[in-house]
């Protein structure tokens, strides 16, 4: 009896240890979905004129998910083949390390977070488990690993001339992807200055100040106080602007907004969001604040999402992205689509050519579309990474 109920019990773990395995595959088929649809149209003078663009987007969270970036999925929206098909030239890969359980727009607590759970079922190594600072940490080794593995079809991107060499090498003939590091909100430094630096020795380039909750640097859009930077934010703020990283207002409450813009000494990113104006959404900053983003130089990514857009359709992301060039100048504008973010979308990036065929189909001159697909992220990126 003994040997068949350890028999049992050894077959009841293997079903468990199978159900987790299975189990953030199943989540993410129904958080990162794309809507069913039948091929895009895209006419043949607007694919040509797509292969010929230099496309980026400023924010995707894939290395979240429990899938190897080099291979094509059958889920999500991201992965370093898609990005060929839809010729990027550069991803910005945003690390998640804390999502609270009843995460939204408006009155978001930091006291929970489903992350961990996260990690532990995608069998993340244990450090990860109980430190945001080694969750983000992971998430780089992830995407060096994949550079390492596959160098010809992935290129790590960590400053200026990186990002030169990368565009020698396709003008050249090879065909690598750029990825580019970025962090979700700094809660990973776990209120030590001194993470800065040690997340910049990591790879990262770009840091948001908060996600979806308040943190040690200041107020969140979507938290509970509305505050600004605390002085621990304007010291990281200040850490990052010595190092050359560039900060992301995505998220940050107006105050926050307010405040890292009366002392930055360089221009700004909002990597991925709406415009106000043309989608009402509480995800949205208002007006005057990305107005003031722009005029100090800074670059605003359109995202896909029905949060951001008001709609998920290339039409819709197209309209939001005419407000943004009429309002803001075609100087400021590029793509942040939000990809494998938790959000349903209604293509994903080997699609990217439709949103080319939709501003031509909506009166945007080639000059302007090359701008905002990625033209206007590569000089933004040259002018502002490390020389290095």
């Amino acid at each position: 009896m003994k040997r068949i109920l350890a028999g049992l019990a050894i077959a009841i773990l293997l079903i468990l240890a199978a159900g987790l395995a299975f189990l953030p595959g199943v989540l993410e088929s129904r958080i990162n979905r794309v809507a069913d649809h039948q091929p895009y149209p895209v006419p043949e003078d607007a694919q040509t004129l797509h292969d010929r663009l230099a496309v980026v987007d400023l924010h995707a969270d894939t290395l979240l998910w429990a899938r190897d970036p080099l291979k094509r999925g059958s889920r999500g929206h991201v992965d370093v083949p898609r990005l060929a098909e839809g010729n990027v030239t550069l991803q910005v890969f945003s690390a998640v390390t804390k999502v609270p359980r009843d995460q939204g727009y408006v009155g978001t607590s930091g006291d929970s977070d489903i992350i961990t759970l996260l990690a532990m079922v995608q069998r993340w190594p244990a450090r990860t488990w109980d430190s945001l600072l080694e969750r983000a940490l992971y998430q780089s080794e992830k995407l060096h690993d994949a550079e390492r593995r596959a160098p010809e079809e992935l290129m790590i991107v960590r400053s200026a001339a990186d990002l030169d060499r990368l565009i020698e090498r396709r003008n050249g003939g090879s065909r690598p992807v750029g990825g580019l590091l970025a962090i979700e909100g700094a809660h990973p430094l776990e209120g030590k200055l001194e993470n800065v630096e040690r997340l910049y020795e990591a790879g990262y380039r770009m840091m948001g100040i908060t996600h979806f909750f308040d943190n040690e640097l200041g107020g969140s859009l979507h938290g509970l106080s509305g505050d600004g930077l605390t002085d621990f934010g304007r010291e990281a703020v200040r850490e990052m602007e010595r190092l050359g990283v560039i900060i992301d207002l995505a998220h940050a409450s107006p105050a926050v907004v307010r405040d890292t813009l009366d002392m930055a000494t360089r221009p700004v990113i909002v990597s991925h969001t709406g415009i106000h104006g043309a989608c009402d959404s509480p995800r949205n900053l208002e007006d005057a604040l990305m107005k003031r983003i722009a005029q100090a130089g800074g670059l605003v990514g359109i995202g896909y999402w029905e949060g951001a857009a008001c709609g998920t359709s290339p039409a819709a992301v197209v309209k939001s992205i005419r407000y943004a060039v009429d309002f803001l100048g075609v100087d400021h504008v590029a793509l942040g689509s939000d990809y494998d973010g938790a959000v349903p979308v209604a293509f994903d990036t080997s699609e990217l050519a439709v949103l080319t065929a939709g501003m031509r189909d909506a009166g945007f001159t080639d000059e302007e579309i090359g701008k905002v697909m990625g033209g206007n992220a590569i000089r933004f990126f040259r002018e502002n990474l490390p020389k290095g």
